[in-house]
């Protein structure tokens, strides 16, 4: 076949489009023959973004029932490797100074700020709201970031005593860490719900392993990427997205996780979570119900956090 039929071959194919039916949308260019490139989301360990071992990956949609994206389904050997990133990023988070930690959360919500616009389009597709009711939970999100780093350098003032005892003694309780805390993102607020687990855990010192929404998990994916570029230690905070019954099991029964929170599970799961959890001794939050617009209480701040008392000896 000579060059010339090739290239005519070529045209005549470039001229007849292929009939897709529905999958074919307008593109914002208005050409509306053209499809939309879907992406894999991958996982957030470490610092940087694998594809999950497995090679698995899981249809993300709208509420209406169209395709968003895919994420990636993370497996037991991802939640190993996420534990293990954070229990190494765990000892340099939680020896940074209270100021600087308040810093580094406060930097992560300006960047949210700075891609206000990319969150809205995240939450309004997700949760099948209207942009608006997204703006406002998005603004939410960012004053709720603003809210934690400003309690990074006050809460062992709040939740730390001298306290008074009979004899020539000093002493006193201050709070610290626990170390690797395992959150449940909730299920229903994607980004909101979002910031108010996780927000906590970093303010305190903690490092976390953190499973998103399973059905809204881009705002969660969408925040990842501009955690790896702000000043957090790589691995200290690690987002997996998949299947919460499949992971759940094996974040309670994690030899190595100090805590986790249950705000993500559903009720009827709870207790089976507790008494894995219970075998290895590791603390269990499990909270009510939660208005995410609320003024947030304490109790998540003193959830994961140890107190140590000291005393000491004073000089008559």
């Amino acid at each position: 076949m000579s060059d010339t039929s090739v290239s005519a071959r070529i045209r005549h194919a470039s001229r007849v489009a292929p009939d897709h039916g529905s999958a074919r949308e307008p593109t914002a260019t208005g050409s509306a023959g053209r499809l939309k490139v879907r992406k894999t989301y991958k996982l957030y360990v470490g610092g940087s973004f694998p594809r999950s071992e497995s090679g698995r990956s899981y249809p993300v949609r709208a509420a209406g029932g169209s395709l968003l994206a895919y994420a990636a389904r993370a497996s037991r050997k991802d939640l190993r490797d996420a534990v293990v990133a954070a229990r190494a990023a765990a000892t340099v988070w939680s020896r940074a100074s209270a100021y600087n930690r308040g810093q580094v959360l406060y930097r992560i919500a300006e960047m949210i700020e700075g891609r206000r616009e990319q969150f809205v389009t995240e939450v309004s597709a997700a949760e099948n709201i209207t942009a608006d009711s997204a703006a406002l939970q998005v603004d939410a999100a960012i004053d709720r970031w603003v809210h934690y780093a400003g309690w990074a350098d006050k809460f062992a003032q709040v939740a730390g005593a001298t306290n008074p005892v009979s004899g020539p003694y000093v002493s006193f309780s201050s709070p610290e860490p626990t170390g690797v805390v395992g959150v449940f993102a909730p299920q229903d607020s994607s980004l909101l719900g979002l910031v108010s687990v996780l927000a906590p855990v970093l303010t305190t010192g903690n490092a976390a392993v953190l499973i998103a929404s399973q059905d809204h998990p881009l705002p969660a994916v969408c925040l990842a990427e501009g955690l790896a570029t702000s000043d957090l230690p790589p691995g200290a905070v690690n987002i997996l997205t998949g299947h919460t019954a499949e992971l759940a099991p094996w974040m309670a029964a994690h030899r190595d996780i100090n805590a986790v929170d249950l705000t993500g599970v559903v009720p009827e799961s709870r207790a089976a979570l507790q008494r894995a959890a219970a075998d290895n001794l590791k603390r269990t939050y499990t909270p009510g119900d939660t208005d995410w617009f609320a003024d947030p209480p304490t109790a998540r701040l003193s959830a994961f956090v140890e107190v140590k008392t000291v005393w000491h000896s004073q000089g008559v």
